[in-house]
């Protein structure tokens, strides 16, 4: 069972869930605004925004005394949010594609 966070860590655990939501929603929201707008800057934030959800993550499992198997999930979890923007990026694009091809077949 998971030991309830200590008082003094209960402002730590609050600012950096709080952090993991707002790096969680910038990292694929820039990512796509990257791909829309190809400007590298953008591109920077977004793994800047993705470093920022790392140290979030991290500063929480410390500070909520995560141990054993939550460890495992907190790992997931990081690595779930770098690889979905990208893998619905380009499940978008190739939809989108298709949709375009078979709509220009049909017209024709």
């Amino acid at each position: 069972m998971i030991e309830p966070v200590a008082l003094q860590d209960f402002f730590i655990t609050f600012f950096s869930a709080a952090l993991i939501i707002l790096a969680g929603a910038s990292y694929p929201l820039l990512f796509a605004w990257s791909k829309v707008n190809p400007n590298w800057r953008i591109k920077v934030t977004a793994y800047l925004s993705y470093f920022v959800l790392i140290l979030s993550v991290a500063e929480l499992t410390y500070a909520a005394q995560f141990h054993g198997y939550w460890l495992t999930i907190s790992f997931v979890m990081v690595t779930g949010y770098f690889f979905a923007p990208i893998g619905i990026w380009y499940l978008c694009v190739k939809t989108h594609t298709d949709d375009l091809s078979t709509t220009t077949k049909d017209s024709l």
